[in-house]
């Protein structure tokens, strides 16, 4: 897949035919705090997203670490203690570093999985009233995951990542990898420890999206419990 500097506009004017697909459009080192690490930037032209990846070290082709992550502007931008997305950001690139090499695929378009940012605000001014956060969803008439994980698989491909060790508690991308040809070796937990402003919505999580959390089980129920996690 190469480099296309000029996918942003058509050239002299003239309209060219339809992109498909996702196109590597650039590669930029890119400093962090966590590390160094190569930004690969993305096109994907089936959905109008520009996508990222960041590439820490020698991948490889086999068993490389690898994070979906779903864009979360109040999370990872913010800071917000509703979700515990902004703490697997970070630890997730600091996983890879340890590791020596990895991918985290930074994933625009999944805001709020995949509904957009303001409705992804309209659910949780819901869940302040007390519906959990698939209930919220269902009440907005939107669906409860939306998420497309098909630019991810061929970022992948692109990178000649074949299987992965994938950093995440929910089962769909495991699913959805395979089914885009990206074969996964190995389910790497990616725990938070809980807070009382996440702790109802972690566990909707596990209880109604079936993901893989059981470090809540150490987590005592009750308003008392809930009120004495930091």
């Amino acid at each position: 897949m190469a480099e296309n500097p000029g996918v942003f506009g058509d050239v002299f004017g003239e309209k060219s035919a339809r992109r498909t697909g996702v196109e590597r459009v650039v590669r930029a080192p890119l400093p962090t705090v966590y590390g160094r690490f190569e930004a690969v930037g993305y096109l994907d032209h089936d959905r109008g997203e520009e996508q990222v990846a960041l590439v820490h070290g020698d991948l490889g082709t086999e068993r490389v670490l690898v994070r979906l992550h779903s864009e979360c502007l109040t999370g990872d931008a913010f800071g917000s203690r509703h979700c515990e997305c902004g703490d697997q950001l970070a630890a997730a690139l600091r996983a890879v570093v340890a590791e020596g090499g990895g991918v985290v695929v930074y994933l625009k378009g999944h805001e709020g999985r995949g509904i957009g940012l303001l409705a992804k605000l309209r659910a949780m001014a819901l869940q302040a009233e007390g519906l959990d956060t698939v209930e919220a969803n269902l009440a907005l008439g939107l669906p409860v995951d939306a998420r497309d994980y098909g630019a991810a698989a061929a970022i992948l491909h692109d990178l000649d990542v074949r299987s992965v060790r994938l950093l995440s508690n929910n089962p769909r991308k495991r699913e959805a990898l395979v089914r885009h040809g990206i074969q996964v070796a190995e389910q790497v937990p990616l725990l938070i420890p809980p807070c009382e402003s996440n702790l109802t919505y972690l566990r909707t999580k596990r209880e109604r999206l079936d993901h893989h959390l059981p470090h809540l089980d150490a987590v005592p129920c009750g308003p008392d419990a809930v009120a004495r996690l930091s």
